[in-house]
């Protein structure tokens, strides 16, 4: 069920809107921001909690919550009070960035402590996964997420999680992957965005396990010499090579 902005000031939401902890002036303030960004109501659902409500996701940084503006869905990021950076400009930034790159949810606003963003409905990668699949429908999602991360490398924007990327990788109703979660991406790192995310889909952990499952095991000694070229030579033949030894 959705709740107005103003029932937002009662307890438990208060304190989830100024997580992890409640305080009146904060809360004024952020209230006012949500009315800015011209959102109506928020919806408390997920597989996170926060005070023993359900939420989209829980992070270091922020919580994630279901918006509605215009009466259409959005997901929300919410900074936490506690969180290591005083705003969400960069964080909106970076993934400006990666929309330019056909990659990640859509932006649609930021403010000081609030982050709205398109909502994709769908599930975890490994979720996913677990559900019967094709090899052609898997071949071609792992494909568009590597494509996707090797658009990022090009640019020079490293997502900075992907090597252990649970969280980071939803499939929409259309079989359709999105990257999610900038908060770590930087500009000012080497970018390994295909490097990792073939270490979380071929090397190791439930993801890798599951693919390895549904695709058959890798020559995973080809795999890091294929890397270690692309590495080495950031050009599309050698991410080309990447994509055959992985059999994608």
């Amino acid at each position: 069920m959705a709740l107005s902005i103003e029932k937002l000031s009662e307890e438990p939401y208060a304190s989830i809107i100024c997580y992890p902890r409640s305080d009146s002036a904060e809360l004024k303030k952020r209230l006012k921001e949500l009315r800015k960004l011209g959102v109506e109501a928020l919806e408390f659902c997920g597989q996170k909690e926060a005070f023993g409500i359900p939420v989209l996701g829980k992070g270091c940084v922020g919580i994630v919550t279901m918006a509605y503006r215009d009466s259409q869905k959005m997901a929300l990021k919410i900074r936490r009070v506690d969180a290591d950076r005083a705003s969400m400009e960069t964080e909106a930034e970076r993934l400006r960035r990666a929309n330019l790159l056909c990659v990640g949810p859509k932006l649609l606003s930021v403010s000081r402590n609030f982050l709205l963003m398109q909502f994709v409905e769908g599930d975890l990668l490994l979720a996913w996964l677990e559900r019967k699949r094709g090899k052609a429908s898997i071949k071609r999602v792992l494909r568009d997420v590597l494509e996707q991360c090797w658009r990022l490398d090009t640019a020079g924007l490293d997502h900075g999680e992907l090597s252990h990327a649970p969280k980071h990788v939803i499939v929409d109703g259309k079989n359709v992957p999105f990257i999610v979660d900038f908060e770590s991406a930087s500009l000012n790192r080497r970018p390994s965005n295909v490097t990792s995310i073939c270490q979380f889909l071929f090397f190791s952990g439930l993801t890798a396990e599951k693919v390895a499952a549904k695709l058959g095991e890798k020559d995973r000694s080809l795999i890091v010499s294929v890397l270690r070229d692309y590495k080495n030579g950031r050009r599309r033949e050698n991410f080309d090579r990447v994509l055959n030894v992985c059999g994608l």
